[in-house]
């Protein structure tokens, strides 16, 4: 078993064409268990991803950590699989930077927020989530409010029974 440490910031990123993430920093462990008939990586990673909250727009540094593992197996032509790669025997080096980058770019959540409210300074944009507590409390009495002909039809139906 060996372990490797990887750093992995910006410049990193950068990289990778069209990547959905510009800008981060993660610590990258690497635990590598070399077996006579095929080599299991495990990859841990902890760090941050900038980006836009989805509430507020204020940039943040969303945390992100997660392990995933990729298995090298041997064979005559060399293909991937979703958590398999098949190499030909007697491979010298393996370069795993794309491996690392789809394992972090894929636990992006799709909704971009977390719980700031106990970072010593909050990131968020006040402004934005007040506009937002004004404009959906005014949403709740116009829903409260009004009135829809076709439900109004609809349950004049179910009273009917």
């Amino acid at each position: 078993m060996h372990q490797f440490d990887f750093q992995v910031d910006k410049a990193f990123f950068a990289h990778f064409e069209n990547s959905q993430i510009a800008d981060g920093n993660f610590n990258v462990k690497l635990y590598f268990d070399k077996r006579p008939d095929m080599y299991v990586m495990t990859f841990s990673y902890e760090g941050t991803v900038q980006t836009a909250c989805d509430r507020c727009l204020a940039d943040i540094n969303l945390p992100l950590k997660g392990d995933n593992q990729l298995m090298v197996k041997f064979a005559e032509t060399p293909s991937e699989e979703a958590e398999i790669i098949y190499v030909q025997r007697g491979l010298n080096e393996l370069n795993v930077a794309k491996y690392v980058y789809e394992f972090i770019a894929l636990a992006v959540p799709i909704l971009k927020v977390y719980d700031c409210e106990n970072d010593e300074s909050p990131p968020c944009n006040e402004d934005m989530l007040g506009y937002l507590d004004k404009n959906s409390s005014q949403n709740q009495e116009e829903d409260d409010n009004s009135s829809n002909p076709v439900w109004d039809k609809l349950k004049d139906l179910d009273n009917t029974n």
